[in-house]
């Protein structure tokens, strides 16, 4: 077995095995995933055929986080994933660790050192349309693009607790997204993207000062989608806002995951996250 890092077509294939699990990722997040660390992501190899992946993804030197920990489903039970746990550990040494793990997963992963934050649901759902409110008309509405990078990259910070300006510049210009932002001045209040994934259309992030600017972005982004679309957003259980946002959208609980790190948690502004960016990548 070898054990090296992805390229950018082998992650595509470690997302389109993350699709065959059932965690319905975007269409095209394997080329932002990638952007936010080429050297983040890592598979084991037997005679040249991929049979297990994991990403490591470091931001900056303080604050990383795992995802993508998938083995070929006729290679388990021989190891690979411990390995693969082991080369990723490596990689993200040093540094505070964060990850989105399915609940049975959560006694093993703390024996690596991780601790419970709080558990994310998926809500997912045709959601009700109530309409723009004037409450999100704080400031001027946009479609995002690169000139507003910093603006929202500021409030991407609070909300994730780490820079990550070349994934979030990549993530907002994914074909076929939808975005939106709220701005007062240089000031962004809020902002959110809508993806196509390969069931439905899926929310990540909705970062928002407000519940009612966050329920703006929301109700806008859903004006792009034809009606009768399902969609899913990923929210904190811990974060009463987001949940009464997610239900009063008609949407229901689909999945669920642990929030866990190790080697200390980022300073993250919760109250401000409506919506999960990725469970891949935070």
């Amino acid at each position: 077995m070898q054990i090296r890092t992805l390229s950018s077509d082998e992650v595509k294939l470690a997302v389109v095995w993350a699709a065959a699990e059932g965690w319905n990722p975007g269409l095209f997040d394997a080329e932002s995933f990638y952007a936010a660390d080429p050297q983040g992501f890592i598979g084991a190899f037997i005679d040249d055929e991929l049979v297990g992946t994991i990403s490591a993804v470091r931001y900056g030197d303080d604050f990383s986080f795992l995802g993508l920990y998938i083995v070929a489903p006729q290679f388990r039970g021989r190891g690979i994933g411990t390995a693969l746990w082991a080369a990723a550990m490596e990689r993200v040494s040093g540094s505070a660790v964060g990850l989105d793990g399915v609940l049975e997963m959560q006694s093993a992963y703390e024996l690596s050192g991780f601790k419970l934050a709080h558990r994310n649901v998926r809500y997912g759902g045709v959601p009700h349309r109530a309409g723009s409110r004037s409450a999100g008309q704080a400031g001027e509405l946009r479609e995002l693009s690169t000139g507003d990078l910093e603006a929202i990259a500021t409030l991407d910070r609070e909300c994730f607790g780490a820079e990550r300006n070349a994934f979030l510049s990549d993530w907002i210009q994914q074909p076929h997204a939808r975005t939106a932002g709220v701005f007062q001045g240089e000031n962004c209040l809020g902002f959110s993207v809508l993806r196509e994934c390969g069931v439905g259309f899926k929310f990540g992030p909705v970062f928002a000062e407000s519940r009612e600017i966050a329920q703006f972005l929301v109700e806008e982004l859903l004006k792009k989608i034809s009606p009768g679309s399902q969609i899913f957003l990923d929210v904190s259980v811990d974060h009463a806002a987001g949940v009464e946002l997610a239900e009063g959208l008609g949407l229901e609980p689909v999945f669920e995951t642990v929030r866990m790190y190790a080697n200390g948690q980022p300073a993250i502004d919760q109250p401000k996250v409506f919506g999960v960016t990725s469970f891949e990548l935070g």
